[in-house]
Formats: structure tokens, sequence, C-alpha cells
């Protein structure tokens, strides 16, 4: 499978190829570090966007090529998919996964590391490695009971059943449902709101977000404060709080005039 990124200004959209299902396969998963690689090195990024050609995100990895590996390779076989999935968690930008069609296995998990999900009705959600006699290896069963629950989380990982688009939304695996032709104008839409921040606030807060889901609130307390100081302190907020204390006086103004409205009536 190919791995192709396309620029939108300051936004990388990767797209998943490798008719039909855009299964993950060993040449994939270094190209998809390569591309990943590239990604973390270009200077002012300010989004991701994840998406899947052929009508499906990805239907996770080949499974006729795990079965065929050495075992000597199988510990690298693992280690590099979940490194894959650990490197899109880590980047500093917002990234959203834009998903139909099949979300499964190394997909699911490569959509989770992702910071928000959007699907199209016609998306299927599944980690079906436990009947097959695996387990989730790059990241499902840490991330989606952070996600969703523990209760709800083990229900999918036992059963390695499918979640429709329906229901992924309703138990908050996924953020949003729209039709198929709304899916890159949204996720198009959502980026634009978000890269209206400052990348440095934006960093920061992705950071002290991932935080609060890793350990003690004591600790997520202490480095909130230790990235809110400096950001404080720099120049980068000055024209955005002149910009938003505008907003805000004008809205006060317009309060102020509609309450005189109607106490005059």
């Amino acid at each position: 499978m190919s791995v192709r990124i396309a620029y939108e200004d300051d936004v990388a959209w990767v797209c998943l190829d490798r008719a039909p299902l855009n299964l993950f396969d060993t040449a994939q998963q270094l190209g998809a570090e390569l591309a990943l690689c590239e990604l973390e090195d270009r200077e002012g990024l300010r989004a991701v966007v994840f998406t899947g050609a052929h009508g499906h995100f990805s239907a996770g990895g080949d499974v006729k090529e795990m079965g065929t590996l050495p075992p000597d390779e199988v510990a690298d076989y693992a280690e590099r998919i979940s490194r894959l999935t650990r490197q899109v968690a880590a980047l500093p930008v917002p990234v959203i996964a834009a998903a139909e069609g099949f979300v499964l296995g190394g997909g699911c998990e490569l959509a989770l590391a992702a910071d928000v999900r959007i699907c199209t009705p016609t998306a299927r959600f599944a980690l079906p490695e436990t009947p097959l006699g695996l387990i989730p290896g790059a990241g499902g069963t840490q991330r989606l009971p952070r996600l969703i629950g523990l209760s709800r989380a083990k229900d999918i990982v036992f059963s390695g059943r499918m979640v429709h688009a329906d229901e992924a939304a309703r138990i908050g695996l996924v953020d949003a449902v729209v039709p198929e032709e709304e899916l890159i104008g949204t996720a198009r839409a959502w980026v634009r709101r978000y890269t209206a921040c400052p990348a440095g606030a934006l960093a920061a807060a992705k950071e002290a977000l991932d935080a609060s889901m890793e350990g003690p609130l004591q600790d997520g307390l202490d480095l909130e404060r230790s990235l809110f100081a400096p950001l404080l302190a720099a120049g980068e907020r000055t024209d955005h709080f002149r910009r938003f204390q505008a907003s805000r006086a004008g809205t006060t103004a317009s309060a102020a005039r509609a309450e005189a409205t109607a106490s005059a009536r």
C-alpha cells in the first residue's frame, strides 16, 4: 500500500491506498513511517488528516502476510505497527481521521491514535484480533477504553464484532457521522477551526490533554501550569487577546442595547 501525502497550505492530507481494502503490509508500514517522519520534519505544519482510498479507511493488517511471518520477525512486525500508531498520537498538531467503509484492526488503531474521528454512515469499526487468537497490538487495548470506557471496550475486543457508525457515535468512538459527500468538507472545516488558534497554544493544549489520560491528577495539573505560564508571557497571544477583547466589547454592547430595548417596552 502506498501512503500519499498532499498539502493544503499548512495541513497535510495523508491517504492510505492499497486496493481494495488498504491493508497494511510490511512495505506499507515502512512507507507510513517514512511519511510520518516527513510530517514530523515539515516546518509550519498545523494539522494532519488521515483518509483512505477505494471507499475504505483501512481493513488493518494483511492476515495472509502475518500468517507467514518467520518466528524471528514477529517481534519486529509487532513493534513496527505499534510504533506507527505511537508516531501518529505523538504528532504535536491536531490529527483527524476521516473514515468510511472498513476501519478494522490496525486501521481502527490508527484512527484511535488520532485526536478526532469523523466517519460516514458506511463506516464499520472493529478490532477482530481476539477471535483470531491474537489481541490488538497497536494500541487498541489501551486507547479504546480511554475513549469509550472499559466495559464497552472489553465487549468490542472480546467479541471482535463490528461497530456500525451510529453505535460508534453513540458510545463516543467517533465525534461525528456525516454524509459521504460531506466527509472531506467536514474534516477541512474542523481543521480550520483548530488552526485558527496560535500554534504554540494548540501544541501545549494537546500535550496537556493527552497527559490527563496517563497519570495522577496532580502531575497533570503541574504540567498544565508549566505550559500555561510561558504562553501567557509569549508575544504570540497579543493579537489574539486584542481581537478577543474587541469581540467581547461588541457582544457586551449588543447585549446592553437589547436589554435597554426590552426595558423600554
